[in-house]
């Protein structure tokens, strides 16, 4: 069934047209990402939806039954809530329903037979099953645990941040439930913990949604659908992001074919035409047009087609450590270092050594002190204890304050400083304008000033300065906040072929997985983890891991009613002394071991922990402790065995 309609839709602002006679339908169950470059008309097609903009031209048609709700850039909130009042606030409705629910199955328990409070009892039972909202305290419970919210319940919402705040906003909204949720760039202030919890919830809730995002392993988890903004056009395609490729790529083949008949067919009517007199004759006008419109789409065809071409091979491109390059010139070593906050352990102990072509991504919950790191790599922060040594070498960074730029110049102004039209970019020398075409800026941006550029366009900027630096080590912090799609692609394409060290913080999981060699992972009070794993493989691991731990848990009690159960038994059974004896003390001694076990792999973790003791000593230690653990466990499974048979 269709929520929303949108027919024959133009919007335009002055000269500028940004969607041209484009139809849209939103079914109730789909989930519909919407991509395309920045400033290409996404968010403008959600305010029209939202009645926020009226279109130029076309017909808007929503189910007026349905209740529509969207996720602010910039959340407001009364002054006085707390962020849990906050929450609750937007839920009012349905805890009122609740409440009438529950006022009358009390009187109709009395009252049987009303059939105008039995119809009210159905409909607000089937309002609360559409919202889910039966146990809403525990879902504000989870929901404020999940996005790191707990901590600030009691603040008031208006004394957060900005991304805190918009956290604040999603909670209210997966909660609240409307029939159509519109999400613009959702998972942006989430750290990767937190947008798997969005996931779960979009999916296990069955939302009907509309959402604008540049997180493409988001897009490919949660689309049913992709909706592309190309060309002033939408182009739909099924399923999720690696669905949207394939099929793009499919697309692109049919319009070589397509290019090619019409190159046929130009050339038989170009013949035509040549022959000149005939071509004149008033009837043959219409035939005479034809042959000037193919000729317009042989121009433009190839084009879109080398367009498409591109974006699919930046996209399919992953990386690919170079053979024969020494990798051995390192760059920093940290030894043993330290850092905290009041109240806070960021980094503790910790020893590692960057070299001269590693790509390293810095993973973890946001505030673990990812970009600390970053500060104390470039000497901004000193660390609390601890040495970091640096070689002689130089370093671009981009944060998302954009200090290199200068509001006031203008983009030839701040690529060319001394005049001239020409950028070195990693040993070539190029035009400014093919230059910034790469990162998909118009020519006419030349001469605008960087202080009227929105925030994408400034990151794109300053990203594409940063890489006409001579440096022998990137570090970025958040490189992929406030870009499109098309830009991350061609970022990623810059990075990948960039010939030194890279050091990146990030949430987004496909940027990370296509960049990265090596992972940083922080967890939590000071520990920092290194893998050489994909991180979306990480993940998928330490989930296995949760889930298996929180199976153990459940299992604990019985087994631990088992044995207590086969310990009542006993007096029925023929064991030996010796067989009762371990029967009775094992389950304890292989606990312990267990835990000897736990904390010497722990030891194992930690540098200043392995180095006070020695690793080889550790090692025996370990090897014996599991020889031990072995045997107890064998032992403890015979007499099960035993007791089974009696």
């Amino acid at each position: 069934m269709a929520l929303i309609d949108l027919f024959n839709i133009k919007k335009q602002y002055d000269i500028k047209l940004l969607l041209d006679d484009v139809d849209f339908h939103l079914n109730a169950g789909e989930r519909v990402a919407i991509v395309g470059q920045n400033g290409c008309g996404k968010s403008t097609l959600m305010k029209i939806i939202m009645k926020q903009e009226e279109p130029s031209e076309g017909k808007c048609i929503i189910n007026n039954a349905i209740q529509i709700e969207m996720l602010s850039q910039q959340p407001h909130f009364e002054a006085h809530l707390s962020v849990r009042k906050a929450i609750e606030n937007e839920l009012s409705q349905l805890q009122e329903a609740k409440k009438r629910f529950n006022n009358l199955t009390e009187i109709l328990s009395l009252d049987f037979e009303n059939t105008t409070l039995h119809k009210e009892y159905e409909r607000i039972s089937a309002f609360l099953d559409h919202h889910n909202a039966w146990n809403l305290d525990d879902k504000i419970e989870r929901v404020l645990q999940e996005f790191k919210l707990k901590e600030y319940e009691d603040r008031p919402v208006v004394s957060l941040s900005g991304g805190e705040q918009r956290r604040v906003a999603l909670a209210s909204l997966i909660l609240k439930k409307p029939d159509v949720l519109l999400l613009d760039e959702p998972t942006n202030h989430l750290d990767v913990y937190m947008v798997e919890f969005l996931e779960e919830m979009l999916l296990k809730e069955k939302f009907t949604l509309l959402f604008i995002s540049h997180d493409r392993h988001f897009i490919d988890t949660i689309a049913t659908r992709i909706l592309e903004v190309d060309n002033k056009k939408l182009i739909s395609y099924n399923g999720g992001y690696i669905s949207y490729l394939e099929q793009k790529e499919d697309r692109m083949h049919a319009l070589q074919k397509g290019h090619e008949n019409l190159l046929r067919l130009l050339k038989q009517e170009e013949a035509w035409l040549s022959k000149g007199v005939r071509a004149r004759e008033k009837r043959n006008q219409g035939r005479k047009k034809r042959v000037f419109e193919l000729r317009d789409a042989a121009k433009e065809n190839p084009t879109l087609i080398r367009k498409m071409m591109i974006e699919l091979e930046r996209e399919k491109k992953h990386f690919n450590q170079e053979e024969g390059v020494s990798r051995k010139k390192m760059l920093f070593e940290l030894e043993n270092i330290s850092y905290a906050v009041p109240g806070k352990t960021l980094i503790e102990h910790f020893s590692v050594r960057i070299l001269q072509k590693d790509k390293i991504a810095i993973v973890g919950i946001n505030g673990a002190g990812k970009s600390t790191l970053l500060k104390l790599l470039l000497g901004k922060l000193k660390p609390d204890s601890g040495v970091i040594k640096q070689g002689d070498f130089s370093i671009g960074y981009f944060d998302q304050h954009r200090e290199m730029l200068d509001d006031n110049k203008t983009l030839i102004e701040t690529f060319c400083p001394d005049g001239g039209d020409r950028v070195e970019v990693q040993g070539s020398n190029l035009h400014v304008y093919g230059y910034m075409k790469s990162f998909l800026f118009p020519k006419e941006f030349l001469d605008k000033k960087i202080g009227t550029l929105s925030g994408g366009e400034k990151n794109r900027i300053a990203l594409a300065l940063l890489l006409t630096k001579k440096t022998d080590c990137l570090i970025l912090d958040e490189p992929t906040n406030d870009l499109d799609i098309q830009t991350i692609n061609v970022l990623e394409e810059k990075l990948i072929n960039f010939p030194g060290a890279i050091l990146f913080v990030s949430h987004d999981r496909y940027f990370i997985d296509k960049i990265a060699s090596k992972l940083f992972i922080f967890k939590g009070n000071g520990i920092i983890e290194e893998s050489y794993q994909s991180y979306t493989e990480y993940l998928d691991i330490e989930k296995e891991l949760k889930e298996l731990e929180s199976l153990e848990k459940e299992m604990r009690p019985a087994s631990l009613s088992l044995h207590n159960s086969v310990q009542k038994e006993k007096q029925k059974t023929k064991l030996s002394y010796k067989e009762q004896r371990d029967f009775d003390i094992l389950p304890d001694i292989i606990e312990a071991l267990e835990h000897k076990i736990e904390l010497l792999n722990e030891c194992l973790q930690d540098p200043a922990c392995y180095q006070e003791k020695g690793v080889h000593i550790i090692g025996k230690e370990l090897a014996a402790l599991e020889k031990e653990y072995e045997e107890k466990s064998e032992r403890y499974f015979e007499i099960l065995e035993i007791l089974e048979s009696l």
